[in-house]
Formats: structure tokens, C-alpha cells, sequence
């Protein structure tokens, strides 16, 4: 399974080692339908239907293990995030045009976001 990773599993971020044992595919941006927020020292990126921005990660190619791994870390379980499809641009000079011709995840982040600090398209911390 493919996954768009856009926080903390970034390369050389604080929790890359959850997915560092995966397949890096290509650095990659959402077209501009998403805001991420700071959740206190991890971002949740959600959805938007006005003022959206590109939000800039990593594409990685996640096996079976390594995918439930994430939920754990995540808290899929537990309705912090939920595994979603993701709209990727293309032909934006950070995926060089490439069509993925296989659908690509991310974790979309549930509770909410009116309280928390906008944190911009990429996240670095």
C-alpha cells in the first residue's frame, strides 16, 4: 500500500523510525484541498471545501506489518485519524508528472481543528 506521509514520519523527523524499515517512493505535495494544523508537537491535515493549501510530504511504499504499525501509532482505533484516500497534484515539478496508477493513503485527522494553530504546508518539526 502506498502512503502519503506529510508529519513526524517524514525522513529525519521524530518518528521516522515507525516507517524507516519501508520503501521511500518519491517526495510529493496534495493539490491544494487540505489544511494541516498543529495538534501540540504532531500535525492532522483534514479536508477542506475552501482555502486549501499544498501540503508538502513523502510518498512510501508500506507493507501489511508496517501499515498496522502506523494505525497503532496513529490511533486509527481510537478515531484520531482515519486511512483516506488522498488527491495528490501532478505535474508539479515535485512528483516530475508521474502518474501513480495505484491509489495513495494518508492519515486524515478527525477531532477538531477550530482551536488549533494553522501549521502551514510543510511541516518540520
Amino acid at each position: 500500500m502506498r502512503i502519503f506521509v506529510y508529519g513526524t514520519l517524514k525522513r529525519g523527523l521524530s518518528n521516522h523510525a515507525w516507517i524507516a524499515g519501508q520503501q521511500f517512493i518519491a517526495e510529493a505535495c496534495t493539490e491544494p484541498v487540505y489544511r494541516m494544523y498543529d495538534c501540540g508537537g504532531f500535525p492532522g491535515m483534514i479536508a477542506v471545501a475552501q482555502g486549501g493549501v499544498s501540503i508538502l510530504g513523502e510518498i512510501w511504499e508500506v507493507d501489511e506489518p508496517g501499515r498496522k504499525k502506523l494505525d497503532i501509532l496513529e490511533d486509527v482505533e481510537g478515531g484520531e485519524y482515519a486511512l483516506e484516500p488522498v488527491r495528490l497534484a501532478v505535474g508539479d515539478g515535485v512528483t516530475d508528472g508521474v502518474i501513480h496508477p495505484i491509489p495513495i493513503f494518508t492519515y486524515i485527522y478527525k477531532r477538531p481543528v477550530q482551536h488549533m494553530p494553522d501549521a502551514g504546508m510543510n511541516w518540520r518539526k
